[in-house]
C-alpha cells in the first residue's frame, strides 16, 4: 500500500518515468533509422574511397574522361595491392604551357622562401637547365637539387601527368621533378618483360620517350582531320566526285581552303606546338631528300655532326636543311593564311570540323579518332576523317613525372608505376567494359608498352599483342595505327628543329595570330588577283621574314638560343612584338601590291 501522503508524488514519478521511456524509445528509433542505410549498405567495392583514405594531388592537362578512368583504375589497383583505395585531387590549371608557368612560379617562390628561412642569401640560377658557371649561382643550383622534402619546399602537388616530352624534359632540367624510385630501382617488369625485351624503350625514330625523371605513358602522332561533305562543297574531290582527303601537311595550304582550316594556338597547347614542329621538320626532310641525299646518308651526316666530326656527305647538305626550314616556315604561314581561327582549346578543331564549321584542321591523333567515332552517323557515314601523314609526324610521348618535394611521394611513385604497368596501359585503348579496360569512356589513345603491338622479331611480345585483338577500340595491329610502325616511318633529327621549339611558338603567334587579320586580308587579295603566280611581288612581300634584330633563318635562330646578345637586349615578349609589327607592315604592303596587280590585269580575277 502506498501511503496517501505519497500517492501524488508516486504518480508524478511514474509519469516522469513513462516520459523518459517514451523519449528513449524515440531516440532509439531515430538512431535505428539513421543507422539502417549503413547496416543495409553492402561492403564497399574495391577502389571505393572513403574519408581517411589517402589522397594524391595530380596536375594534368588531360581531358576529363582520361582523369576519370585513371582515378578509378588507380584506386582499384591500389586497394588490391595495398589494402586502401586512393582519391586523386586533380588540379586543372590549363594546358601544358600554363602548367609549366604555374610550377615554375610556385617553385621559385617556395625555394626563395626556404633560403630566407635557412638564413641563406638570395641567389639566381637555381632553376637554370644547366649548372651555371658563376659559383654563387652554381651553389644555389646544387642546393635546390639536394632537397626533396616537403618540409623544406615544394608546390603542394605530387605528380605532373600528361603534356609533351619537351615540357617534362624542361621540368627535369630545371630541377622541378625527381626520379620516383630510389637509386633507379624500377619495379620489376615495368621497362622490360621477364625475358628482357624492352617494354618502354628510351625512344624511337629520333624521339626520346623517357629521361631520368620523366616517363612517357602514352604515344601520340599529329595529323589532319577533315569533313568529307565540306570538301565536296569546296570542290576538293577525286575523279569520281568523292572527297579528296588531305593527307599531307601541304594540302592544308590549298587556296580552296581559305577561311576553312581550324588551328590551335601553339602558345597554349604543347601538342599543337609539337605538330607545328612536325610540319617544319618534315619539310626539311622533303627538301634534303629532293636534293639527292638518301635516308642512309642523312643518318651518317647527322651522326657525324653529333660527334663533332665532318659530315661525310657535306657539300650542299646543310644548305638543303636550311632551305627546307624556310620552306616549312612559309608552309606554316600559308596554313595560317587559310585559318578560320586559332583557338585556345586543342580539342575544338576536330569538333568544329565534324560539325561542318570548318573543312579541315590540325589535331593530335586521339582527338581526331574519338571525334570520328562519336560523330559517325547511324548508317555508317563519316562526318570526320583523320590521318597521320605517313612520314609527316614522329610519334612522341606524353610523360608522367614526380614533382620535387611531393607531400605524398610514395603514393606518387605508385601512381607512376600503375600508369606504366600493363594494368594502367589497358585503359588507353581498351574498349569500355572489357576486362581491365575503361569502364565508361573509350580513350582512343596509343599505349606505349611494346606488347600492345605486333612484333615479328619477338614471338612472345607478338603473341601478347595478338591476344588483345577485339579488346581495343582501335586495331593496334593495323600498320596505319601501330605506333611502332608509324614511328619507324619517320626519323626525327633533333638538330634540325628541336632547338627551335620555343621560337616556333612565339614566331607563329607573331606571323599568323597577332598579325592574322592582315595576313588573311593579304592572302584573299592575292587569290582575288589570280593567285600567287599572278602577283609575284605581293607574294614576295607576304613571305618576307624579319631581318631585325637579326635575320630570321635556321642558322640565326639556332645561334640566338645559345647567344641572347643576338636579340640586342630585347626580351622574348619585346622580340615577338617587333616581329608582329614587321609582319603587319609586310602584309599591308602585300595586300596593296595584290590589289594593284588586280587593277592592272582584271581579266585574271576569278
Amino acid at each position: 500500500m502506498i501511503p496517501l501522503a505519497n500517492a501524488g508524488e508516486s504518480c508524478k514519478n511514474a509519469s516522469v518515468v513513462r516520459h523518459m521511456i517514451k523519449n528513449c524509445s524515440l531516440l532509439l528509433l531515430a538512431a535505428l533509422v539513421c543507422a539502417l542505410p549503413f547496416a543495409l549498405r553492402p561492403a564497399r567495392e574495391a577502389g571505393e574511397w572513403r574519408e581517411g583514405d589517402p589522397i594524391l594531388v595530380v596536375v594534368s592537362p588531360h581531358i576529363a574522361s582520361i582523369r576519370e578512368e585513371f582515378a578509378r583504375g588507380f584506386s582499384k589497383w591500389h586497394a588490391a595491392r595495398f589494402g586502401r583505395p586512393v582519391q586523386i585531387d586533380w588540379r586543372n590549371i590549363g594546358g601544358t604551357t600554363e602548367i609549366m608557368r604555374y610550377l615554375q612560379g610556385e617553385y621559385d617562390a617556395a625555394y626563395r622562401a626556404w633560403r630566407r628561412r635557412a638564413g641563406l642569401p638570395p641567389a639566381d640560377g637555381a632553376f637554370a637547365p644547366r649548372r651555371p658557371a658563376d659559383p654563387a649561382e652554381a651553389a644555389a643550383w646544387d642546393e635546390l637539387r639536394a632537397h626533396d622534402d616537403p618540409a623544406d619546399f615544394g608546390c603542394k602537388i605530387d605528380v605532373f601527368f600528361g603534356g609533351g616530352t619537351y615540357d617534362h624534359g624542361a621540368a627535369e632540367a630545371q630541377g622541378l621533378t625527381v626520379p620516383p624510385w630510389p637509386d633507379g630501382a624500377v619495379p620489376a617488369g615495368l621497362f622490360e618483360d621477364a625475358d628482357g625485351a624492352a617494354m618502354i624503350p628510351e625512344g624511337l625514330g629520333g624521339e626520346v620517350w623517357r629521361g631520368t625523371s620523366y616517363f612517357s605513358a602514352v604515344l601520340s602522332g599529329f595529323g589532319i582531320c577533315s569533313n568529307p561533305d565540306r570538301l565536296v562543297e569546296l570542290g576538293i574531290t577525286n575523279a569520281d566526285g568523292t572527297a579528296r582527303q588531305p593527307r599531307a601537311w601541304r594540302d592544308l595550304a590549298d587556296p580552296r581552303l581559305v577561311g576553312q582550316v581550324a588551328v590551335t594556338d601553339p602558345t597554349k597547347s604543347g601538342s599543337i606546338a609539337k605538330a607545328f614542329e612536325m610540319i617544319l621538320h618534315s619539310t626539311c626532310r622533303d627538301h634534303v631528300l629532293a636534293a639527292g641525299w638518301t635516308a642512309e646518308q642523312i643518318a651518317e651526316n647527322e651522326a657525324a655532326l653529333r660527334e663533332g666530326r665532318p659530315a661525310p656527305f657535306a657539300e650542299g647538305y646543310q644548305a638543303a636543311v636550311e632551305d627546307g626550314w624556310l620552306a616549312g616556315i612559309r608552309l606554316l604561314q600559308r596554313i595560317g593564311a587559310n585559318a578560320r581561327y586559332f583557338t585556345d582549346a586543342a580539342g575544338k578543331p576536330p569538333q568544329d570540323v565534324s560539325a561542318g564549321d570548318a573543312a579541315a584542321g590540325v589535331c593530335i591523333d586521339f582527338y581526331g579518332r574519338v571525334q570520328a567515332e562519336t560523330t559517325r552517323t547511324a548508317d555508317g557515314r563519316d562526318r570526320l576523317l583523320y590521318v597521320t601523314p605517313r612520314g609527316g609526324s614522329s610519334i612522341s610521348g606524353d610523360p608522367i613525372s614526380l614533382l620535387r618535394g611531393a607531400e605524398h611521394r610514395e603514393l606518387g611513385a605508385r601512381f607512376i608505376e600503375f600508369v606504366l604497368s600493363e594494368d594502367g596501359q589497358k585503359l588507353w585503348n581498351g574498349r569500355p567494359g572489357t576486362p581491365g579496360g575503361p569502364e565508361k569512356h573509350a580513350l582512343r589513345r596509343l599505349p606505349i608498352r611494346r606488347d600492345f603491338y605486333p612484333d615479328a622479331s619477338n614471338p612472345a611480345t607478338d603473341a601478347r599483342a595478338r591476344a588483345r585483338a577485339g579488346t581495343t577500340s582501335d586495331d593496334l595491329l593495323d600498320p596505319a595505327v601501330d605506333a611502332y610502325e608509324l614511328a619507324g616511318a619517320f626519323t626525327y633529327e633533333p638538330r634540325w628543329t628541336a632547338a627551335h621549339f620555343s621560337f616556333l611558338r612565339s614566331f607563329v603567334r607573331a606571323m599568323c595570330m597577332d598579325s592574322g587579320e592582315e595576313l588573311r586580308e593579304a592572302w584573299r587579295a592575292i587569290l582575288a588577283a589570280g593567285g600567287p603566280g599572278a602577283c609575284p611581288e605581293a607574294m614576295r612581300l607576304l613571305e618576307r621574314l624579319p631581318d631585325e634584330p637579326y635575320e630570321v633563318n635556321w642558322a640565326n635562330v639556332t645561334a640566338a638560343r645559345k647567344d641572347p646578345s643576338l636579340a640586342k637586349g630585347l626580351s622574348a615578349t619585346d622580340l615577338q612584338t617587333e616581329w608582329t609589327k614587321f609582319f603587319r607592315r609586310s602584309y599591308a604592303e602585300a595586300r596593296a601590291a595584290a590589289e594593284a596587280a588586280a587593277r592592272a590585269t582584271p581579266e585574271k580575277r576569278p
